[in-house]
């Protein structure tokens, strides 16, 4: 980064006009921000790939005045020993009490009694309106209330797609703030142990705070008059990578400005010097996550495509606040804030004999032998990545724990053979309803058909599943289904209904993982080209990357098997994971290699590589902790899919600070040496030693050596 701009937001004067000029905007922004969680759209087509049939389906349902909008709520109704006549009497009360709701959308279908006489059921459909999912669990609520004044014995539960969807919204009810406020006090605590001052962790905290109101406030304009869709899984991850992310690049920043506090006798000077070395790796690492998000622009899921803008741009403002307001802050309160371990003038560089520094000397002496057993074993680690099955998680796995909805389910599928409120919806020609009707009669899996609705030159077929609407059995029928109707009639037959959009999402999923995870790779392995100046160091750090990956996703899976007893999970999973892990895990790469480049000049790659992971081991393992913390309160959730996630990217995180980062690259640096630099002008330098695998020759830097380094402040080219 530029002198020029490092001055400047480090300057004597123009720090106070960078100060006001952010707290101004944060005090904007707060309303702004509030207003967020009313933009969200979380309407079915928000997270649906936009040309699946399913999408399609609901889009025709739309114009032959089927609104897309209703949903069928399951009333289940039981008396274990059999219902009785005051039991009947009740059911038939509750009836006439919901055919007078104010969102009732069509006529209630029963009381539908079970064979064995235990069991009765209602579909009661309602109508979301414009507000979608939200609207759905106040309207539940009301039923529960209506449903629950019943003779004794009899137990009630509202299921179906209502009652899933009622769970759902009440599990994401508040999510935002219990996140931030949960990701705030890991974070805190975290940086008062890194930082060992009661004072210094409110800067970054603050910065980071700023930068999520302000890139809220910016969401929410852009949602409300720029059709950028936001829903409430967007918004969640947006907190957790605003905090993480701000916090991260704070530590950078801090660190260095620590170090150049122990070169500078004024604050401005320091800052600046920190602001010039550290910016470049802080704005690649930024800008790499940010160009990874957009690269989820390109996915055939809405939710995953509407994604990436949203977190580009958090991380894009996070970036921007982080580097003019945190400096500012910094020299404005000055060395005092590092109480009570204040970096005076010419005191000892503490990383030059730190931790990493000593790990680096147990490195240097064998470092092939140390990167092919490291490599093993995260081999090893990512055998249980075939145990994954990333195919779509089922409703009553999609909770942790046991909501109402999956309950009724459950009661349901006791006493009903077909899955009530969750039709399967077939939309064809009014000239091939009759024939298309037939069609679907007689596929395998359909238990009901009815009378073909037609209006106008079109009609609407509805069926009924004899599977449960989340079983493959039932995702087979769909399939069976569709390839059935491919040469019935003249016209086109659209399958859609709950089944075939689970189904869609997941062959969407797939392809997703198919195209977006090499894009992300490629655009990554670009960045880090062009700041490297080189191939080889690049690539190899793309395989530590795809290493450490597996070794996430197969460790996790054993996780999750073990702990939270799924063997399954959402079919978006390996994509988000690796969006994370590598968008984000890169940083590390990046902070670590950037300054190895930086000491390269002065003492060769080997040594470099030595220096690089003392001075930046600690700083690292700082960051991947906070990553790893913020990402792991995703795991207080009720939801299994974003507890997966969680899970698998703080495990992720840890493995790239503590082991790939810190040791196999730091090894694979010092085996390959200056070939790493290749085709630069570093890597033609004849005036160190070849890599033998033995690296007896190379020796750890003293600390009057390190001292040395750091000492050396020249500008750079």
């Amino acid at each position: 980064m530029g002198r020029s701009f490092a001055s400047r937001v480090s300057h004597r004067r123009f720090k106070w006009v960078v100060l006001v000029f952010w707290l101004v905007l944060a005090a904007a922004s707060g309303p702004l921000a509030g207003g967020l969680t009313d933009e969200q759209d979380n309407e079915v087509s928000s997270w649906l790939p936009a040309d699946a049939e399913s999408t399609r389906a609901i889009e025709l349902q739309a114009e032959l005045g089927s609104d897309p909008d209703v949903i069928q709520a399951v009333v289940v109704y039981e008396r274990t020993g059999g219902l009785t006549d005051a039991d009947l009497a009740a059911v038939e009360a509750d009836a006439a009490a919901f055919s007078r709701l104010e969102d009732l959308d069509g006529e209630i279908t029963g009381p539908i009694r079970s064979e064995d006489g235990e069991a009765v059921q209602l579909v009661v459909p309602l109508n979301m309106g414009d507000e979608g999912w939200e609207a759905i669990a106040p309207l539940v609520d009301d039923l529960r209330a209506e449903a629950a004044d019943a003779p004794d014995g009899l137990e009630s539960w509202i299921t179906g797609p209502a009652g899933n969807a009622a769970d759902s919204s009440e599990a994401f009810e508040g999510i935002d703030g219990a996140l931030l406020f949960a990701a705030l006090g890991v974070v805190i605590l975290i940086l008062l142990v890194t930082y060992r001052s009661p004072i210094l962790w409110i800067l970054p905290i603050f910065s980071a705070v700023v930068a999520l109101f302000c890139s809220q406030a910016l969401i929410y304009l852009l949602a409300r008059h720029a059709d950028l869709t936001v829903n409430a899984q967007s918004a969640s991850i947006l907190t957790v990578l605003v905090i993480g992310a701000g916090t991260d690049y704070a530590l950078l920043l801090v660190a260095r400005y620590r170090e150049e506090l122990r070169l500078h006798a004024d604050r401005h000077e320091a800052m600046t010097e920190a602001v010039h070395r550290a910016g470049p790796a802080v704005l690649a690492s930024g800008g790499t996550v940010v160009l990874g998000m957009l690269c989820l622009a390109f996915a055939d899921m809405n939710s995953t495509a509407g994604l990436g803008p949203v977190a580009a741009i958090g991380v894009a403002v996070t970036l921007v606040v982080l580097m003019t307001l945190l400096p500012a802050l910094l020299v404005i309160c000055g060395r005092w804030v590092f109480w009570p371990v204040r970096p005076a003038l010419g005191s000892p560089e503490p990383s030059a004999t730190g931790m990493w520094a000593r790990i680096g000397g147990l490195i240097a002496p064998r470092p092939r032998a140390v990167w092919v057993v490291t490599s093993v074993l995260l081999l090893v680690g990512g055998i249980g990545i075939f145990g994954l099955d990333a195919k779509g998680l089922s409703q009553a796995d999609g909770f942790r724990g046991t909501p109402e909805s999956i309950v009724g389910e459950e009661v349901a599928a006791r006493h009903f053979p077909a899955t009530a409120g969750n039709p399967v919806y077939v939309l064809t020609t009014a000239a091939d309803a009759d024939e298309v009707a037939d069609a679907v009669a007689a596929t395998d899996g359909i238990s009901a058909v009815a009378e073909p609705e037609v209006t106008g030159d079109a009609a609407l077929v509805e069926a009924t599943l004899a599977d449960r609407a989340d079983s493959q059995a039932a995702y087979d029928t769909i399939d069976r289904l569709r390839a059935g109707l491919d040469d019935v009639g003249d016209g086109e037959a659209l399958v859609g209904g709950n089944t075939a959009v689970n189904l869609d999402v997941q062959d969407a999923a797939q392809r997703d993982n198919r195209v977006v995870i090499p894009l992300i790779m490629g655009v990554v392995l670009l960045v880090l080209g062009l700041l490297l100046r080189a191939v080889v160091a690049p690539v190899i750090l793309i395989a530590t990357v795809v290493v450490s990956y597996g070794a996430a996703l197969g460790i996790s899976a054993l996780i999750f098997d073990w702990t939270l007893g799924v063997g399954t999970t959402d079919s978006s999973f390996p994509l988000f994971v690796f969006v994370f892990l590598v968008a984000l895990g890169i940083d590390y790469n990046i902070f670590l290699m950037t300054r190895v480049r930086e000491e390269t000049h002065d003492h060769g790659t080997r040594p470099a590589a030595l220096i690089g992971l003392a001075a930046t081991g600690g700083v690292i393992t700082s960051a991947g902790l906070v990553l790893a913390a913020t990402f792991a309160v995703l795991g207080t959730l009720p939801l299994t899919f974003l507890t997966q996630l969680g899970i698998a990217v703080a495990l992720g995180v840890l493995l790239d600070t503590l082991v790939v980062r810190s040791v196999l690259v730091t090894a694979l640096t010092l085996d390959v040496g200056r070939w790493m630099w290749w085709p630069s002008r570093l890597a033609q330098r004849r005036d160190e030693p070849e890599g033998t695998g033995g690296s007896e020759d190379v020796r750890v830097p003293s600390p009057r050596t390190r001292q040395d380094a750091l000492q050396d402040v020249r500008p750079r080219t």
